[in-house]
């Protein structure tokens, strides 16, 4: 067994001045658009109570296939074949996850606050698809979601109380 202590090298003599030079140039480069590598930007949800009363800067994401038939038809073929329905049931009426389509919104139901919740996931159960699913076929699935008419019989509960 050799019990020899690694002897560790010294950085050599331009590392001192070079890394700082690069994480500088890192910090200021400009927001990455949603089709970026680094993903979408943060979405404003007016839900949201900001501390201070000031909001953290956002952006607000716009669906680019809104209305778009061929779009609805594809994303209810994509929502299929990702399995969404085995959570968020046929037709996004909701089963094991919540309703996609009765208008209650835990994490924001603006398209964009939709975009993100599929790109990055949400906790308790919600995977994310960014790095699965291209933007374009994420936007499809919330085409789809939005072209579906609410639902009569909404098969979740809502803990919000109303008037008698």
């Amino acid at each position: 067994m050799d019990l020899r202590v690694a002897v560790s090298r010294p950085a050599p003599a331009g590392a001192a001045t070079i890394v700082p030079l690069l994480l500088g140039l890192a910090c200021n480069r400009p927001a990455a658009p949603a089709s970026a590598p680094g993903g979408p930007p943060a979405v404003r949800n007016d839900a949201i109570v900001s501390a201070g009363g000031m909001a953290p800067p956002a952006a607000t994401l716009t669906n680019p296939l809104a209305g778009d038939r061929p779009s609805v038809q594809q994303g209810e073929e994509i929502f299929a074949a990702m399995n969404c329905d085995g959570c968020h049931g046929i037709g996004a009426t909701g089963w094991v996850g919540p309703s996609l389509v009765d208008g209650r919104w835990r994490y924001g139901g603006s398209d964009g606050a939709i975009f993100h919740s599929v790109y990055y996931g949400r906790p308790r159960g919600m995977p994310a698809y960014g790095g699965t699913l291209s933007d374009q076929a994420i936007w499809k699935i919330v085409t789809y979601l939005r072209a579906q008419p609410a639902p009569r019989d909404v098969p979740t509960e809502s803990w919000v109380r109303t008037a008698p």
